[in-house]
């Protein structure tokens, strides 16, 4: 009709079909715009995959003028080795020799049952025991010499002392006390403390750790606060510890030494109080 090759979608064939007919329904403008749709959807697929396909290339170009950020730290906790031991540094002298024991003493080995043509060693017979002490090995004694229980003995002419009498120790075999223990101890600061004003009024509550020395005597020195909380609870923590009556000092070695010690002191206001 309009010639020998027919295009359906041609604008004159698509004007024949939807002659007198609703042009308003929507078919005819699809079929009208349909070459246009066509290649604008071509175009867009186009420019999307050329995107995808440079997207590595575009983000590297552009990074280039970005200027980059600062790197972060990461802080991680070492946990060091104890440095290598001063070969150079002369080992410690070996411990003083005990003294020696007021009364002489023979060697008596452990009991141990074998025929006795393995025996060594003879136990020391009655007679040896009744001028002697039975020991560790033979050693003779000193008539002058203190008598000691319980106490190592050697060959030494001279009584074995501390190295530093005045040493303070933060770890021995028995602990400062209070006069009838702690119940009787934490009784004392009941009865004694007076809960500073301005700490009332703050409403200031908590826990005071006190340190301080036990002398020998069981007195207590260098009264001090580690740990406060202010508002005149530190004062009056140092004064109830100061008020406080001797304690039994610290036993190391089976002697009194002195210690240092701390204890904690509570400052609570009741709810009449608050």
């Amino acid at each position: 009709m309009f010639g020998s090759k027919l295009d359906i979608l041609d604008q004159k064939w698509i004007d024949v079909v939807f002659s007198g007919r609703n042009k308003a329904y929507g078919a005819y403008e699809l079929r009208r715009d349909n070459g246009k749709n066509t290649l604008t959807a071509l175009w867009i697929g186009i420019v999307f995959f050329v995107l995808a396909i440079s997207a590595n290339t575009i983000i590297n170009m552009v990074s280039g003028f970005i200027p980059a950020s600062k790197p972060k730290v990461k802080i991680t906790n070492v946990v060091l080795s104890p440095p290598p031991p001063d070969l150079k540094k002369p080992p410690p002298p070996p411990p003083p020799e005990p003294p020696k024991p007021k009364v002489d003493q023979v060697k008596f080995p452990p009991p141990v049952v074998k025929p006795d043509i393995e025996v060594k060693e003879k136990p020391p017979t009655v007679k040896e025991l009744e001028v002697a002490d039975p020991g560790q090995k033979n050693l003779k004694g000193d008539a002058k010499a203190d008598v000691t229980i319980d106490e190592p003995v050697g060959t030494s002419d001279k009584k074995v002392t501390e190295d530093d009498p005045n040493k303070i120790f933060t770890a021995v075999e028995q602990n400062p006390e209070f006069p009838g223990g702690l119940d009787a101890f934490y009784k004392y600061l009941g009865k004694t403390i007076r809960y500073p004003a301005v700490a009332r009024e703050n409403n200031t509550q908590g826990r005071v750790v006190v340190q301080f020395v036990c002398e020998r005597d069981g007195s207590l020195t260098d009264i001090k606060v580690v740990r406060g909380i202010g508002d005149g609870c530190d004062e009056e923590a140092i004064r109830v510890v100061k008020a406080s009556p001797h304690w039994k000092p610290g036993i190391q070695n089976g002697r009194p030494v002195r210690v240092m010690y701390s204890v904690p002191i509570n400052f609570t206001l009741s709810s009449e109080d608050q």
